[in-house]
């Protein structure tokens, strides 16, 4: 098994496709959250936590407020507003903010009820154990939230993974596929750049991290879309090809 050597402190991994399957976010996490959509709505249209998660979809709407969203199409109520845009983002798979905090409140429920446990492959956990005790500064950056994120490896297959990571990052730092999203969180590692490793299943994302000066590691697993051949990024297919020096 060939290896690729880190040189450096950091590791950001992205979850989708790399520590996790992308069957378990598509099959089991995204139908739960249509399926609870309605009734989560419902139950909690009055919570401060989903109030402010429809602000940020009216502002991924294009509107500064739900109320100026809801002035602006008179004849629907705001939920309905809410409820139809959050379905049309979800046909659409499009990485909206709003949408990714609405479907980490949904899961939240799935998670904690023990309904849903978060897929991980066999060579992550001991993976993170050894960086961990290395004294590797392990963080993720992925299009769900942060909140989800925290359930996700808070709830897994093999356990709670929380406790592994130091830092969280989701689209409120920035677009994946832009490479000042990757100094900023560079510079929240309080590192040079070149010594943090991004690993993640999508060349764009990695072009954007190796352009802001980060280390990055291609993830092929089974399942995960198909990548140019000519990506120009190190592969791997399992994490313990990532030898830390």
């Amino acid at each position: 098994m060939s290896k690729l050597k880190i040189k450096g402190s950091g590791v950001l991994l992205d979850i989708e496709g790399t520590t996790s399957s992308i069957s378990f976010v598509h099959d089991v996490m995204f139908p739960y959250a249509r399926r609870e959509l309605d009734r989560y709505l419902t139950e909690n249209w009055d919570s401060p936590e989903l109030a402010d998660t429809c602000q940020v979809i009216a502002k991924d709407a294009g509107f500064d407020s739900l109320d100026d969203w809801s002035n602006a199409t008179r004849d629907v109520e705001q939920l309905a507003l809410v409820r139809d845009e959050v379905l049309r983002l979800m046909d659409g798979d499009v990485k909206a903010t709003g949408l990714k905090q609405l479907q980490g409140l949904i899961w939240k429920a799935g998670f904690e009820t023990g309904e849903m446990k978060a897929h991980v492959y066999d060579d992550v956990p001991p993976a993170l154990e050894a960086w961990n005790q290395a004294g590797q500064d392990l963080r993720i950056y992925s299009s769900g939230s942060i909140v989800a994120q925290k359930l996700f490896f808070g709830h897994t297959i093999v356990g709670n993974l929380l406790h592994l990571f130091r830092g969280h990052y989701d689209t409120t730092i920035g677009s994946k596929k832009e490479s000042a999203s990757y100094e900023r969180i560079a510079a929240a590692f309080e590192l040079p750049p070149q010594e943090v490793t991004f690993v993640s299943d999508v060349p764009a994302e990695l072009d954007a991290a190796r352009d802001a000066g980060l280390r990055t590691a291609l993830c092929k697993r089974p399942g995960n879309a198909e990548v140019p051949k000519d990506h120009g990024h190190t592969e791997i297919s399992d994490f313990a090809q990532l030898e830390l020096v």
